[in-house]
């Protein structure tokens, strides 16, 4: 079984990458191969016109093809999730994620962005065949520290929020 993190913040220093760890933790647990696409680190010209011939567009692309399993990870603004996320998802072809499991999350300023989740991501997520969608994982931004050594650390609610929708999908398979 294989795994993919889309990464759809804009930085790695973002609260979205002590999801992304925890996340990559989970899967270090029970021994499944991941691999994690930053989309910003990713060519800008080659998103931005959808150069669906780039090389390293390619090969991003073909991680997500071999995957069974899909995290997509987003910051929610002004009620959507973010534009840098969308470039990718842009190049992935019309069914690209069906017979895949998706798990959508995403961090916000509050409780009230949940719904964006809902609203936005998850009918992109069913446009591109997703089938298996989990319930998603929202964290508020409150709910993850930067620590002064670079690191982050999720409080408890976080973590089990996280752990509850993998145990969900991982006691399926």
């Amino acid at each position: 079984m294989k795994a993919v993190i889309i990464n759809g913040g804009n930085s790695m220093t973002s609260r979205l990458t002590g999801i992304e760890n925890e996340i990559k933790a989970n899967l270090q647990a029970v021994g499944i191969a991941f691999n994690v696409i930053q989309v910003h680190q990713l060519p800008a010209d080659d998103l931005i016109t959808a150069n669906y011939a780039s090389d390293e567009i390619i090969n991003h692309l073909s991680l997500v093809s071999e995957a069974e399993i899909i995290f997509v990870l987003t910051p929610i603004y002004k009620g959507s999730y973010s534009g840098i996320l969308k470039t990718f998802l842009d190049l992935l072809p019309q069914k690209g994620l069906q017979n895949k499991i998706v798990i959508p999350v995403a961090i916000g300023g509050s409780i009230a962005h949940l719904l964006a989740l809902e609203y936005s991501l998850k009918p992109v997520l069913s446009i591109l065949g997703a089938t298996t969608i989990s319930s998603p994982i929202y964290i508020v931004d409150k709910q993850v520290q930067k620590l002064a050594n670079g690191q982050f650390s999720l409080d408890v609610e976080a973590k089990d929020r996280i752990k509850s929708v993998w145990e969900a999908i991982y006691g399926s398979k």
